[in-house]
């Protein structure tokens, strides 16, 4: 895998599409497995794949698997054994493997599509296993599901997370109970401390729904996972990050998944009516 990798050129390729009356989404299985587009009521809410925007790591919702953000220098031991991971950003290893592998398509409906994807078995992830994901649409939600199931042997626990790139919101709600703060590798550590104002690009941990505000549009976001990150440094771009762990879990929480076991987790996004708005 060549350095910084994950900033190379990845085109949609073939595109899937699912919706109903409000909600359209666009998948590319190929590319990632990933969310090419989300509209909702004629409105865009993803940066999109453009011959200005076209590396793997920025365009889309992508599914981060078996890691989310960096492992430092790609390295971590497991089993009494080191391991070194493909360096794919900078002096790190970046957002798994998921994102830019071609996923198959299990199942699809109208309203939902179901994805899998066998995980390598070689220094890309030593591990082997197999991740799945399913991408529905209910009234106004939309919901995705990830899961990595282990194979024949054990492995670090999968942090599993997706990153969408959102087109900047006019504003964001955002009420984190603490943050992760970061080193000079600009990797997270601990201990954790009290949040600092933005602009971020930063881990979180976060226990409430965070609203995006574009237009007369609200979008609820949650989570099962307790883990958020933000980042929304750019001008034109704000990455809002549900996680089921930190950064670079594999050196601070290592966990086993034993044979057969699986990890996973859900996010939902909603477009709020003017009543559920309220309640919010």
């Amino acid at each position: 895998m060549a350095r910084d990798a994950a900033q190379q050129s990845l085109p949609p390729g073939e595109l899937i599409h699912i919706g109903n009356d409000t909600l359209a989404v666009t998948i590319a299985p190929h590319a990632g497995g990933r969310i090419a587009q989300i509209m909702c009521e004629g409105v865009t809410w993803l940066a999109s794949h453009s011959d200005a925007n076209a590396a793997a790591i920025a365009w889309g919702s992508y599914p981060m698997l078996p890691w989310v953000g960096r492992i430092r220098h790609g390295r971590f031991r497991f089993g009494g054994q080191a391991y070194q991971l493909p360096i794919n950003l900078g002096p790190h290893a970046i957002h798994g493997v998921g994102f830019v592998l071609p996923w198959q398509v299990a199942a699809h409906t109208s309203t939902q599509i179901e994805l899998i994807l066998p995980l390598p078995e070689d220094e890309r992830w030593p591990f082997g296993g197999t991740a799945r994901q399913r991408i529905a649409i209910e009234g106004r939600t939309l919901r995705l599901e990830l899961a990595v199931t282990a194979g024949a042997q054990a492995m670090p626990k999968p942090v599993l997370g997706w990153h969408p790139w959102f087109v900047k919101p006019d504003a964001i709600e955002f009420r984190p109970d603490a943050m992760y703060p970061r080193d000079g590798e600009g990797i997270a550590v601990r201990p954790l401390q009290p949040p600092t104002p933005g602009p971020w690009d930063d881990c979180f941990i976060n226990t409430h729904p965070v609203l995006l505000h574009r237009g007369v549009q609200t979008l609820r976001l949650a989570s099962d996972g307790d883990h958020w990150v933000i980042y929304d440094e750019p001008v034109q771009t704000t990455c809002v990050e549900p996680q089921s762990g930190p950064p670079d879990a594999f050196n601070l929480d290592p966990v086993a998944l034993a044979s057969g076991a699986t990890a996973s987790t859900w996010f939902t996004l909603e477009w709020l009516t003017g009543e559920a708005k309220s309640r919010d």
